[in-house]
């Protein structure tokens, strides 16, 4: 049997040279491999950090994109309100109550007569 007993200070303990041995090289190298577990911890907070950032950004683009769809809206519906009451008829009924009318017969010109041609 490979247990053997051994007595320290009244207190009977299990030994086994291989097991010991085991731990030993295991608790070795843990310690040895600490700063690469570290590393590791710090790459995957990294990870996750950039995809929440990720995700941050993709819903502010999102954001712009719709303000700028509703933009572009208000932009057409303005410009198709500007272009109707820019119309001759339209322009006529809005100065109506002002008194003005449109003019039947064609401009006259006026000239200068004291210059010479």
């Amino acid at each position: 049997m490979a247990d053997k007993k051994i007595k320290n200070n009244g207190i009977h303990k299990n030994f086994n040279p291989k097991k010991d041995w085991r731990k030993l090289i295991y608790y070795q190298w843990i310690v040895k491999n600490i700063p690469f577990f570290l590393f590791m911890a710090m790459l995957t907070v990294l990870y996750i950090a950039n995809g929440h950032y990720a995700d941050k950004n993709i819903r502010k683009i999102n954001a712009t994109v719709k303000h700028l769809k509703e933009m572009e809206y208000e932009f057409k519906t303005v410009k198709r309100d500007v272009m109707f009451r820019s119309k001759e008829s339209e322009l006529a009924k809005a100065v109506e109550p002002l008194g003005l009318k449109e003019l039947v017969a064609p401009p006259m010109k006026i000239e200068d007569s004291t210059t010479e041609r």
